[in-house]
């Protein structure tokens, strides 16, 4: 795990609908990131942000606050049952923006228009950004994109949840 003076944090981006073998990597994602000692942030509505909230709070340990979620609205009982913090926003989509901005590191997991403006605003951020491709959504399209032909400012492709948590330490200094 990187030397943070806090718990890093890894905002996870993707859409309010996914494929069942998409949301169940994302529920796995969210497990895993809080095991290697990470804080997850999130939308926190449902879809790939429930199923990570959901993994999350299934991760070993007794540990409040290791899911953030930002709401685009003012109602707090709009976000999905797994999330420990609630941050309602009353911003819509530009919450979007917070969303990322909490993030040390960011992961997109399938996604459309939404998690679109999201990627593109941590590419912007310069936030270490990874892709998780499983074939589906905007992280799948946009994995291993390069900025400008700098092959150290890009889009980071993982094929799987594991693979993801692993970058996610390399690119923070950890692993």
């Amino acid at each position: 795990m990187p030397s943070f003076p806090r718990r890093p944090q890894v905002a996870v981006i993707g859409g309010s609908c996914a494929s069942e073998a998409l949301l169940l990597e994302a529920e796995s994602l969210g497990r895993l990131l809080v095991e290697g000692g990470y804080r997850v942030v999130t939308g926190g509505l449902g879809g790939v942000m429930e199923a990570v909230s959901r993994g999350a709070r299934q991760a070993a340990g007794d540990d409040e606050g290791r899911v953030v979620g930002i709401l685009p609205g003012l109602d707090p009982s709009a976000a999905n049952p797994h999330v420990d913090v609630v941050l309602p926003t009353g911003m819509g989509y530009a919450r979007n923006v917070l969303v990322v901005g909490a993030g040390d590191a960011v992961i997109a997991v399938g996604g459309s228009s939404g998690t679109l403006s999201e990627i593109a605003m941590a590419w912007q951020l310069h936030k270490p950004l990874v892709a998780l491709d499983l074939g589906e959504g905007w992280s799948a399209r946009l994995a291993d994109q390069a900025l400008d032909d700098k092959r150290s400012d890009r889009i980071h492709r993982a094929q799987g949840a594991q693979e993801a948590v692993s970058i996610v330490g390399r690119l923070l200094g950890g692993d």
